[in-house]
């Protein structure tokens, strides 16, 4: 079976300090992932690990400076994309800052719906709109309102409707529940779990909340600094997680029995992550890493394939 997504050695530089200035920020730095049709890719890491650039540079938001990307098996690195942007589309983390507020949601919906002239006639541009706020828990009056007149979980809804009006097949989800109170998220989640099913889409599901990444996800891949250091199957991953920098973000996952998490033991990395602008040699972890050995400043690990679908980039997986 084809994959709809691959990426290939992707790389996504951005140059700081000016025109004549030689310095970048590698933000994603050789990121290669495969996500099948139908399928949840979860991506998780620390703020600033390249996770929202990643996501953007898939769907040519951002220029890629380096690499591949292949949709359903077609080579969209230098494609025109107009026609892929009604297959591909995102979900923006905040939905505060993501819509014009002087459109009202009828406008913001429909808008795509024009640009790609999915609608017959107005009769039907109407019956659309309203059609997909309905899939979202909204209804035909809120199509009249304006941004402003919204909640945060119903303005984030305002933009599951947008990514959704050209029918598309894969949408990134970049933090779409971050911005959102906990009991709005859990309503959030299932929403988009039930608009898998009946739609079948495929996402690649971005954020920091490994919890709800493991809830949602088939699979999980693990970002630190602008590369991937682990992944696999959604319940390996949260369970048999074998890279430290991911044993560490398992241990911060919250235990809602209180014994249970008395005895846990907390995983605590020490120091800040470093600058892309200048990052570690060898493996980038090891400044952090607990298990640290002087080939790891030396040499990059590889990611490697230790068990079936199981990847892990790291000299000494499993150790501690």
């Amino acid at each position: 079976m084809t994959n709809l997504i691959e990426a290939r050695e992707l790389r996504q530089y951005f140059p700081v300090g000016g025109f004549l200035s030689k310095k970048k920020v590698k933000a994603v730095d050789g990121v290669s992932l495969t996500i099948a049709p139908g399928e949840t890719f979860g991506l998780v890491g620390e703020s600033g690990c390249g996770k929202t650039t990643l996501g953007r540079t898939i769907l040519r938001l951002y220029e890629p400076t380096s690499g591949s990307i292949t949709y359903n098996g077609s080579d969209i690195t230098k494609a025109p994309m107009l026609p892929y942007r009604r297959k591909m589309q995102i979900v923006f983390q905040d939905p505060y800052a993501s819509l014009d507020p002087r459109m009202t949601v009828g406008e913001i919906v429909g808008e795509a719906i024009d640009i790609h002239k999915l609608a017959s006639g107005k009769k039907d541009r109407a019956d659309r709109i309203i059609s997909i706020l309905d899939k979202v828990g909204l209804n035909s009056e809120h199509a009249n309102r304006y941004p402003h007149e919204f909640s945060g979980g119903q303005r984030q809804r305002i933009g599951i409707a947008r990514a959704l009006a050209v029918d598309p097949e894969f949408i990134v989800c970049d933090e779409p529940v971050s911005a959102l109170d906990v009991s709005i998220q859990a309503q959030v989640v299932n929403m988009f779990e039930r608009l898998q099913e009946e739609n079948g889409l495929t996402y690649l599901f971005i954020s920091h909340d490994l919890s709800i990444v493991k809830h949602i996800s088939n699979r999980i891949g693990v970002m630190y600094l602008g590369k991937l250091v682990e992944t696999g199957e959604s319940g390996e991953i949260t369970l048999r997680g074998v890279h430290p920098y991911t044993r560490s973000l398992i241990s911060a996952i919250p235990i809602a029995d209180p014994n249970k998490a008395r005895k846990r033991e907390r995983i605590i990395l020490e120091g800040d992550v470093p600058s892309p602008l200048n990052p570690p040699s060898g493996c980038r972890f090891h400044p952090r890493c607990p298990y640290a050995a002087a080939r790891c400043s030396e040499e990059e690990p590889a990611l490697d394939e230790t068990e079936k679908g199981h990847f892990v980039a790291c000299h000494f997986p499993g150790r501690g």
